[in-house]
């Protein structure tokens, strides 16, 4: 009996320490993330301040050298994509509109298409997925390329030769890439509303083309246009600003270009779901 109370004392004891000990390790725990989370949130806003003082006061400065680099990454954020966001826009169109298209059929509802195409695509499916679509190519690539760089020596070899890594590196990929989500998230909105009315055609839903279309132009107005082309070109400068900085600020070694890599990804969906929080207060709120 006194082994046993003994072995119940001690297992209590064990126990007590225990859960003693963990409300302390998992405060240090959050705490210490919570701590990460704001310097890097201070870097990312000190960096994005540099860049946009360098992007006013050189914008104009070497264009021999800038004006490729912007092309470049035009090209990269923009039309190297186009094959994969033309297909991803037909399965868009296809899957989930050309479904909401047949219900509304199915109901006698076809009337409110327009408004619901427009609220559901143009405003949000659109410009998030392409922003997501853009980050997983170019934003990744930007890591990885600036991460090796800066491991290897070669963005201190630019600044002792007289070049500002910022003006040269970051510059022409912010540009690039928020003209680029801007391009691809226009051609996927109408790459996704023409698929989707071909699936419905396919279905035979009743609905001339002419009153599609009609609806579309009718459910649109100039704020959509507008917070459409912002929000887009936000959602490029976002994903080049976070990506750049976790690229030039953060791998020291060639090891810890994945681990920026990831945390850079992660960092970039929580920033663009929150920009597209804030437009939908904007819409409310007009």
């Amino acid at each position: 009996m006194d082994e046993g109370n003994s072995g119940v004392v001690a297992a209590s004891q064990t126990s007590f320490i225990m859960r003693a000990a963990m409300p302390r390790s998992y405060m240090a725990y959050v705490g210490g993330n919570l701590l990460n989370l704001l310097r890097t949130f201070h870097g990312i806003i000190a960096f994005t301040l540099i860049t946009l003082g360098v992007i006013l006061n050189h914008l104009g400065d070497a264009p021999a050298v800038t004006k490729p680099q912007i092309i470049r990454e035009l090209w990269r954020s923009g039309l190297r994509l186009f094959p994969m966001f033309l297909f991803m826009s037909g399965s868009l169109g296809l899957v989930v509109i050309g479904q909401v298209v047949s219900r509304l059929s199915s109901i006698n509802a076809t009337g409110f298409l327009g408004t619901i195409m427009v609220m559901v695509v143009v405003r949000e499916l659109g410009p998030l997925f392409t922003a997501l679509l853009v980050l997983s190519r170019a934003g990744t690539a930007n890591v990885i390329e600036l991460g090796t760089a800066r491991a290897l020596g070669e963005v201190e070899a630019l600044e002792a030769l007289g070049i500002d890594p910022v003006h040269y590196l970051v510059l022409p990929r912010v540009i690039g890439m928020a003209l680029g989500v801007f391009a691809l998230t226009v051609y996927f909105i109408i790459g996704a509303l023409l698929s989707g009315y071909v699936w419905a055609f396919i279905q035979n839903v009743p609905l001339r083309p002419s009153d599609y279309f009609q609806q579309l132009a009718q459910s649109l107005t100039w704020l959509d246009f507008a917070v459409l082309a912002l929000k887009s070109c936000l959602f490029g400068v976002t994903i080049a600003m976070i990506t750049c900085y976790h690229g030039l600020a953060q791998p020291i070694r060639i090891g810890q270009v994945s681990r920026a890599t990831i945390g850079a990804i992660a960092q970039c969906i929580i920033a663009c779901v929150l920009l597209d929080v804030l437009f939908i207060f904007l819409y409310l709120a007009v």
